[in-house]
């Protein structure tokens, strides 16, 4: 009986054993020092052409805060006030997820 659990643990240890990390783990040094301060991997921060380079394409904070804070907006019911974001947006050169899941979501219909 000792015979086939000696057997048994040293297959699972084996199993184990093979199945080791080939690259550096996500706490090691050597997983830091192959990425950026921002975390990105380097060859892909320096590559010119990466999204990680270009700026961020979105409105800024200031002009989302005016955007939802805005006075005009207060006194609407739901479905005008996504409409008046939708609107603000779209002046501001910027797409507004009107029909997709999101924060400011109006329910037009009642799931039966």
């Amino acid at each position: 009986m000792r015979d086939v659990i000696a057997h048994a643990l040293v297959r699972v240890l084996d199993l184990i054993l093979s199945t080791r990390r080939t690259g550096p783990g996500r706490h090691s040094a050597a997983h830091f020092a192959a990425r950026d301060v921002r975390g990105v991997p380097k060859e892909v921060a320096a590559d010119p052409g990466s999204v990680w380079r270009r700026p961020w394409p979105g409105p800024s904070s200031a002009q989302a805060r005016a955007v939802f804070r805005a006075e005009e907006a207060r006194g609407l019911d739901p479905e005008r006030r996504e409409r008046f974001f939708a609107t603000a947006w779209a002046e501001l050169g910027y797409d507004y997820p009107y029909a997709a899941d999101g924060v400011h979501q109006v329910r037009t219909g009642v799931a039966a």
